[in-house]
């Protein structure tokens, strides 16, 4: 199964930089993470459109998102985008307002600590939107720790560090 992989950056993708002692996103590291998982009958297209915070994310970079899953549409296959958490249902929500309907699944996903880092849940969260892309109805989700949301019924808790329901 064909599934398109955007990726954007966020804290998935941070790495420690030991110049400066602080974790940034320096470059892609998706395609790594990917290699470690068994995808039997999988076809993972992966495309890197940003890779900043998703705090400094723009409404031009929305409109670049926008436009990227515009491209990819056309062929059925599903989406999944790689997003920094602190903004990721503002994107979401940018998407549903300019698609009509989404003929087919849209995930977003992320991570609270970045992959690669003790207790990361990039890898869980990764994996489990891939499996959601096979599974879920058209529409615009969010997948993160073992649970789905549609775009529009989910905020970020900060104090818990986790998704729920708005």
């Amino acid at each position: 199964m064909k599934i398109h992989l955007l990726t954007t950056g966020g804290t998935l993708e941070k790495v420690y930089s030991e110049q400066s002692g602080t974790v940034a996103n320096l470059d892609s590291k998706v395609d790594r993470y990917l290699r470690l998982l068994r995808l039997p009958d999988s076809d993972i297209h992966v495309q890197t459109l940003l890779n900043k915070d998703s705090l400094e994310m723009t409404d031009a970079d929305r409109e670049l998102v926008l436009e990227a899953v515009k491209a990819v549409l056309s062929d059925g296959a599903p989406i999944v985008i790689t997003h920094g958490t602190d903004t990721m249902v503002e994107t979401g929500l940018f998407l549903k307002h300019h698609l009509v309907s989404a003929p087919v699944p849209i995930i977003f996903t992320g991570a609270m600590t970045p992959l690669g880092f003790e207790r990361s849940d990039g890898l869980q969260n990764l994996t489990e939107s891939l499996l959601a892309a096979r599974l879920l109805a058209p529409g615009i989700w969010l997948v993160m720790h073992n649970q789905v949301f549609p775009i529009d019924r989910v905020r970020k808790d900060r104090e818990r560090a986790q998704f729920v329901n708005a």
